[in-house]
């Protein structure tokens, strides 16, 4: 059961790469490759994306999937997806992660999680010293929107 789970998610994985032959005009700007840095002195998060559409069956709405790599220790700030649906797959590693409210949840790899819109990422971090971690995300977003807000620094 497991293989099979790690096998779809990485053929998903596949399919998503190959797909990104869609020409510069059909990508919103929110499409270029971002890298986060994170304030405390572990390492960041970095967010390749992979495939950018606008859905033409959703009005005003976007899907795109990206792989947040995770080097050892790696850390996020805590931060929202604005109003975007979030499915997280883990294709390599271990994750720990927590929304606002919600108790602590870790993740390895082959399984998941959703985020619904508006939620409040408050950890996400590899829980490997010594091993890298990397997840298949999938955002459904309002077409335009920036796909990850930081908290404000205090």
């Amino acid at each position: 059961m497991i293989r099979l789970r790690i096998a779809a998610g990485l053929l998903a994985a596949t399919m998503l790469t190959g797909a990104t032959a869609c020409s510069a005009a059909d990508q919103p700007t929110h499409a270029k490759a971002q890298t986060t840095v994170a304030a405390s002195t572990r390492p960041a998060e970095t967010f390749t994306p992979l495939l950018q559409q606008v859905l033409p069956n959703v009005k005003g709405k976007t899907f795109t999937s990206a792989i947040v790599a995770f080097p050892p220790g790696a850390r996020a700030v805590p931060h929202r997806h604005g109003q975007a649906f979030v499915y997280a797959y883990v294709l390599e590693g271990t994750v720990r992660s927590q929304l606002a409210g919600k108790p602590v949840n870790t993740y390895h790899q082959g399984e998941n999680w959703i985020e619904q819109p508006g939620a409040h990422h408050v950890l996400t971090e590899n829980t490997s010293r010594t091993k890298p971690a990397k997840l298949l995300v999938v955002f459904v977003s309002d077409t335009g929107a920036k796909l990850k807000v930081d908290d404000p620094k205090s």
